[in-house]
């Protein structure tokens, strides 16, 4: 009686644990922005040229955008769907191979790194999202 009586509780606890977890995820995660918005692309390239867009969009995330603007024609980029979301490859017909080189697209915020991948970085009225070709060099 004694051990089923622990069990019990352990799963109880167990659950509580999982249920608090989530709680804190869904309170500290990324929230979308609807309606109408103003937003700035940039993309500087292996060469240092940065092209701008100015999108106006409905979009609630990043890779949202990146699709429109893939649609508009004038922008196109590559990708991967793995564990941690979106990974980008190629932006511009600029591919970025961290493996050959320790080449990467980074996604920038307002001038500062960001915190999620494309597929998660929600977007808000005047907004400025950069994607830069940057080289990993290790110390």
């Amino acid at each position: 009686m004694k051990k089923t009586t622990k069990i019990i509780i352990s799963v109880v606890a167990v659950l509580a644990v999982i249920c608090i977890l989530f709680g804190v995820y869904k309170a500290l995660s990324p929230k979308a922005q609807t309606g109408s918005k103003a937003v700035k692309v940039e993309v500087t390239d292996n060469n240092g040229q940065t092209k701008s867009y100015d999108v106006k969009t409905d979009a609630e995330f990043l890779s949202q955008v990146m699709d429109e603007l893939s649609a508009a024609g004038d922008f196109s980029y590559e990708g991967t769907n793995g564990d941690y979301g979106l990974y980008i490859t190629a932006i511009n017909g600029v591919t970025a191979d961290y493996d050959a080189d320790g080449a990467y697209w980074s996604i920038m915020v307002n001038g500062e790194y960001g915190m999620y991948g494309a597929d998660s970085q929600p977007v808000a009225d005047g907004d400025t999202f950069g994607f830069v070709y940057e080289v990993y060099a290790a110390q």
